[in-house]
């Protein structure tokens, strides 16, 4: 009896001690603490971008870049600078920047201008929230090569670019046609109806056609 008594008070001995144990684990539990807010605002600072200058559009980036800084540095109040060596636009955020959005509107602004708008288009984006740009390949509306891919293009275009100018004047859009590739700049239905235009004229469709529709497109919207 005396040895059974034992044993068990040595079981019992054993569990308070595990009991006291485990007591002891739960107070020595480690608190994290709050991530400070003033090395977020560090991490929203530090933004960069870089846009690649294409060759064509070099001399324009050169003859307009005053232009161009006034929006980024005055109102957006960010770091520009060309980098030579890599022929790219960089752009970087500063303590002084407002919002942290400002970097990729700055960036969506030089890149609709390297795409080939012009300077008082591309100033659209950062002033407008419903702007936005639209690039396909004439290639991706249908497989043309040779001469034919020449005759969309230039159906796209029209003489003196008439058949462009119409489309842009009638859906209140901008349009550059680069070599295979267009690029759209405007609302989103507005983009819409340009396009659906454009595509009509890459299927092959006769340029008087298309500026009659964009005619009555025209009156459509003037009556909203």
């Amino acid at each position: 009896m005396a040895q059974i008594l034992s044993q068990a008070d040595l079981t019992s001995e054993s569990t308070s001690t595990m009991s006291m144990d485990t007591g002891g684990n739960d107070q020595e539990i480690p608190i994290m603490e709050e991530v400070a807010i003033q090395g977020q605002n560090k991490s929203l600072s530090s933004q960069y971008r870089r846009i690649r200058c294409p060759p064509n559009r070099y001399t324009p980036l050169r003859n307009n870049w005053e232009s161009i800084l006034t929006p980024l540095v005055q109102y957006l109040h960010l770091q520009v600078r060309f980098n030579t060596s890599t022929r790219s636009v960089e752009l970087k955020s500063s303590p002084k920047t407002p919002d942290p959005s400002s970097v990729q509107k700055g960036a969506d602004f030089v890149s609709c201008f390297m795409m080939g708008f012009e300077v008082a288009d591309a100033v659209a984006l950062l002033r407008l929230d419903d702007l936005y740009l639209d690039s396909f390949q004439v290639t991706d509306v249908k497989m043309l090569k040779g001469d034919h891919l020449s005759r969309a293009i230039g159906r796209i275009a029209g003489q003196d670019g008439k058949t462009r100018f119409a489309i842009e004047n009638a859906t209140r859009t901008r349009i550059v046609v680069a070599d295979q590739h267009v690029h759209i700049l405007g609302s989103y239905g507005n983009i819409r109806v340009a396009r659906g235009a454009i595509c009509e004229l890459i299927m092959g469709a006769m340029p008087g056609k298309v500026y009659n529709n964009m005619k009555n497109v025209g009156k459509r919207m003037n009556e909203r």
